[in-house]
């Protein structure tokens, strides 16, 4: 040992005994006896603290049962929106058609089918549309993929039908024109970003929100771009964003940034924008402003939800918020009679009092996958609701079609979707529609 490292040693030495020393001497710690209270309780996050309890029945005028043809578009408008179509109690699978590429990790179906001029259609993950008899026979399909891309790049997309053709936009940033006899291509137009929103098409005019945050106005019979109106940027929005909602001289859009933004449709000229605004504290999810509940019109008011924990109701005409709820809605609401039913960001279906927003009552969904409290993660998806056969009807990608009870929210019946549903369900010529995660389109009756 050389007389350097003696005296580092013995320093070291020194300076363990005085710790020890020190822990010797310090007195123990005293714990009190009693309850523990937290300083913050009202900072309970817990999902039982936010979610709507309790149910409390109450009659509802539902609008007369009709047999309907065709559905042809979202629901948000209500010149296209069958408000309560006719459909059987005891529904039995007749069917099921692939109609291309399924869910996967890399590309989601996001088209709802749509019904018109005697067929359904369709659209896969990618960007083949089919065209489907209503005995479950292909009668044609078109690939929309151009001939510089992979179809494994596209995903999401939606789709509306008129006056015998078929529109889609598809996430390769194009809207489309199909021959709804024949799948024939009519036009293409390039949107410049993302174009997995679903269309509206109304008096020859067709809006689609594109993923720039751009509403587009553009001619159906040519594609030729009539106008277009820009809304605030944000980097959360979902693919498969809603359809805009138009009135006899308005059209309103959503946008990612939680912004609705009413235009006039003869030019574009806005008249008005107002935002559905919140965050639910301690769900990350909520983060997520974009306008997922899709702009739903009914009389003079227009219904919007966010994935941020906010469902709203404002004045058609001006813009002013009537009321606000703190419940998200995932999907486009369905008004019926004076309530408004929602699938809300806690996997509840609820029903609201239209005129104030008040909670009437709110039914359980399934929620997380694996519900162990460290396993937590991907949660069960539910699309809808709509309105038929006198129930609220939802379908879910656990399997399930689900059938309520309008004045209470009781289950009152529900019917096995092979494969998990991924779409919101439609119902024409008394016959419901759904396509599942697997890439097939179901019918019941």
């Amino acid at each position: 040992m050389t007389p350097a490292t003696i005296p580092s040693r013995f320093g070291l030495a020194c300076v363990l005994g005085s710790a020890l020393l020190l822990s010797a001497c310090a007195e123990k710690q005293v714990i009190l006896p009693g309850e523990r209270e937290s300083v913050r309780p009202e900072a309970d996050l817990s999902e039982s603290r936010i979610r709507l309890d309790g149910n409390t029945a109450r009659a509802i005028q539902l609008p007369a049962q009709r047999v309907n043809a065709e559905w042809t578009q979202g629901i948000g408008s209500p010149a296209f929106r069958v408000d309560h179509a006719a459909l059987g109690g005891q529904l039995q699978h007749l069917w099921e058609v692939p109609i291309g590429n399924p869910d996967s990790r890399r590309a989601r179906i996001t088209a709802s089918p749509v019904v018109g001029g005697g067929l359904v259609y369709t659209l896969d993950s990618g960007a083949q549309v089919s065209a489907v008899t209503p005995e479950g026979a292909v009668a044609w399909s078109t690939n929309l993929t151009p001939a510089s891309e992979r179809a494994i790049d596209s995903t999401g997309g939606g789709l509306a039908y008129a006056n015998g053709t078929v529109y889609i936009s598809s996430g390769f940033g194009l809207l489309s024109a199909l021959d709804a006899r024949t799948g024939e291509l009519r036009w293409r137009q390039k949107l410049e970003a993302n174009g997995s929103g679903m269309p509206l098409v109304r008096d020859g005019v067709v809006y689609v929100v594109a993923g720039d945050h751009t509403g587009w106005a553009v001619d159906a019979g040519n594609g030729r771009v009539l106008w277009q109106i820009m809304g605030a940027p944000s980097v959360t929005t979902v693919l498969g964003s809603g359809a805009p909602a138009t009135s006899s001289d308005l059209v309103v859009f959503g946008f990612g940034s939680g912004d609705l933004v009413a235009a006039f449709r003869q030019g574009g000229m806005r008249h008005w924008a107002e935002a559905v605004a919140g965050n639910r504290l301690g769900r990350a999810v909520s983060r997520i402003s974009d306008v997922t509940g899709a702009p739903v019109i009914a009389g003079d008011r227009i219904f919007a939800g966010s994935h941020s924990g906010r469902l709203a109701a404002f004045d058609l005409h001006g813009g002013e918020e009537l009321w606000l709820a703190r419940q998200g809605a995932l999907g486009p609401v369905w008004p019926a009679g004076d309530s408004v039913f929602a699938v809300t960001d806690l996997n509840q279906l609820a029903r609201f009092d239209a005129s104030n927003g008040s909670p009437i009552w709110a039914a359980d969904l399934p929620g997380f996958v694996n519900d162990k409290p460290r396993k937590r993660g991907e949660t069960w998806a539910h699309y809808g609701p709509i309105l038929a056969g006198g129930r609220i009807i939802t379908a879910s990608n656990d399997g399930l079609l689900r059938f309520f009870s309008p004045e209470s929210g009781q289950l009152v019946g529900q019917v096995e979707v092979p494969g998990g549903a991924t779409t919101e369900p439609v119902v024409a010529n008394r016959t419901l529609y759904v396509v599942s995660s697997d890439g097939k389109l179901h019918a019941y009756r």
